[in-house]
């Protein structure tokens, strides 16, 4: 709480133990307000926390409720038998529904009343996790949200200590159907989304281990290539946490592991007891190799593609696709390229950009879904190949960030729901077979407006959404605007309907325009998110929909 505390320009710390309640307070920073005070006796034991976070400091104060969530939802997975209640008492929290989730979804908050009780009985929105599996219970979760078949049906797990180098290690893991991996990073319970020395053991006995398996079972010809790790970890769900003494974060944002020790022991513990799991469950280790040759044979299969597709000089721009109105400059930190959806709406662009520094990219529909696809497919549309070829950085194995074309790659859709379904079609492309340029913040979403007011006595003013049409009008009208009587506000039903320049003025000029720049965040949320979004489980989709509903987020994408 120190870090807390010092972020803060007021705390409060209550903590009752020793038979009596004890509070101090904490202002500007840390600093004492007095003396620790002892209050009422009590047989009850716990610590009670309040801090107002200092707006010298961060740019915003105001917490995010979805966020919060996730993160606790996160740590009550890495806690197994942890039971954390979140409760949002602010007025916007009002009227929305309780969530009770983990092990035994009756359990009760942590102070023993009923979620939609707590408050003062005022009912806010409450949610409580607990999950007694721990991780199995976090793979089980993020596969459901896949709705592949299991390759086996129970989840592997198993978990190792070493008292005299204070380094501890669980790992649950599970293979499906699907098409991606999905492994997720733990050091201390820390979010380590750049992976690190716990993640490379991991990969290296993985990929020891079921090569080795699949020759002595015969598996594999001896004249047959090893799998690579790629191979062997597709359709892999697999959540790795380990707890060390002395943790050494690397990275600029922290979030890679650096120890040393964290590999050896992870690389001996993964090879010695996912062996013993192997040998004594020798249908599913064979199912598990199958499943491994069968993405050896698409990678194969990807290559040659790939291969077919370079020898047309589409993979490394020496032929830029027909589509593309390329910018004069060849600097690419300068440089964006706008991927819009429609003839007329890539015309409008074509004649509003600024041609020395912005490319449009027009395509035609909706992409192929890769979420249901294996690359060697997805290499075979030919919007995708397109898309390829002009960022210039190659897809999958073949991936190289440092040809980037386009520091900026701008998903330009209609706000209607069939064009943010194409955004999140991108997204899921760019997400599952080209992340870093996600990770690299390379990604943006366009804001084109909703409408526009035309004022008789004043500048015209654009509105991107009906609250923000509201308060423009107000606003205009206690100014004195006027409106002329028929089409005085406009509706934009799509960029097609845009002049060249109103798409410059509202979307493509960088003095006005409004970007909004795609990040991941938290890997195993996005990952869920995607799954839940363009997975196969209409279910999950639907339950999404409705928590979500009244979350304006979410309408972005």
């Amino acid at each position: 709480m120190s870090v807390v505390n010092a972020l803060s320009y007021r705390m409060e710390s209550v903590v009752k133990r020793d038979g009596y309640t004890w509070s101090l307070g904490f202002a500007d920073g840390g600093k004492p307000t007095g003396e620790i005070q002892r209050g009422e006796a009590t047989d009850v034991t716990g610590t009670q926390q309040t801090f107002w976070a200092d707006p010298a400091i961060f740019e915003t104060t105001t917490y995010d409720f979805e966020t919060l969530r996730a993160r606790f939802q996160q740590m009550a997975f890495l806690n197994k038998g942890l039971q954390i209640s979140l409760t949002d008492e602010r007025p916007s929290g009002n009227d929305v529904d309780d969530e009770v989730a983990g092990t035994d979804a009756a359990t009760p908050t942590t102070d023993g009343t009923d979620p939609a009780q707590a408050a003062d009985g005022a009912h806010h929105r409450t949610v409580t996790y607990r999950y007694d599996g721990g991780l199995v219970d976090y793979v089980t979760h993020l596969n459901k949200a896949k709705k592949a078949d299991l390759v086996h049906e129970a989840v592997i797990d198993f978990e190792a200590e070493d008292t005299v180098r204070t380094i501890s290690l669980e790992i649950a893991m599970q293979w499906t159907s699907a098409y991606t991996d999905s492994v997720h990073t733990y050091a201390n319970t820390i979010n380590t989304s750049e992976g690190g020395t716990h993640e490379e053991g991991f990969r290296a006995a993985l990929t020891t281990l079921v090569n080795r398996y699949a020759r002595e079972k015969n598996l594999l010809k001896e004249k047959d290539d090893n799998l690579t790790g790629e191979d062997i970890r597709e359709g892999l769900t697999c959540v790795i946490s380990i707890k060390l003494g002395e943790p050494q974060f690397e990275g600029q944002t922290k979030t890679k592991l650096g120890n040393t020790e964290a590999r050896t022991f992870t690389q001996k513990v993964v090879f010695e007891q996912l062996g013993d799991w192997f040998d004594s469950h020798p249908n599913e280790a064979r199912d598990v190799v199958r499943k491994a040759i069968q993405a050896s044979q698409a990678r194969m299969a990807a290559r040659k593609a790939r291969e077919a597709t370079r020898r047309k000089g589409l993979l490394e721009g020496v032929g830029m696709p027909g589509k593309l109105r390329d910018c004069s400059s060849r600097n690419a930190e300068i440089s964006e390229v706008f991927i819009v959806e429609g003839d007329s709406a890539g015309g409008s662009a074509v004649q509003g950009r600024n041609p020395e520094t912005q490319a449009i990219m027009p395509i035609r529909g909706k992409i192929l879904n890769v979420e249901k696809a294996r690359l060697d497919r997805a290499l075979g549309n030919t919007e995708i190949q397109g898309l390829i070829s002009a960022f210039g950085t190659g897809i999958g194995e073949d991936f190289d960030l440092a040809k980037l074309r386009y520091h900026k790659i701008v998903l330009m859709a209609d706000a209607d729901v069939d064009g943010q379904h194409i955004c999140t079609l991108l997204l899921t492309l760019l997400f599952r077979y080209m992340r870093p340029l996600v990770e690299h913040g390379h990604v943006y979403l366009a804001a084109p407006p909703l409408y526009k007011l035309k004022w008789t006595n004043a500048p015209h003013g654009y509105a991107y959404s009906d609250r923000e049409r509201d308060a423009l009008l107000k606003a205009g009208r206690d100014a004195g605007h006027r409106l002329p009587k028929d089409g005085g506000i406009q509706r934009y039903k799509g960029l097609g309907e845009m002049n060249y320049s109103e798409l410059w003025e509202t979307t493509m000029d960088p003095d006005t325009r409004i970007l909004k720049q795609v990040t991941i965040g938290e890997a195993a949320m996005a990952d869920e998110i995607f799954s839940v979004l363009m997975g196969e489980d209409v279910e999950s989709r639907r339950s999404f929909i409705q928590r979500n509903a009244r979350d304006v987020r979410f309408l972005d994408i």
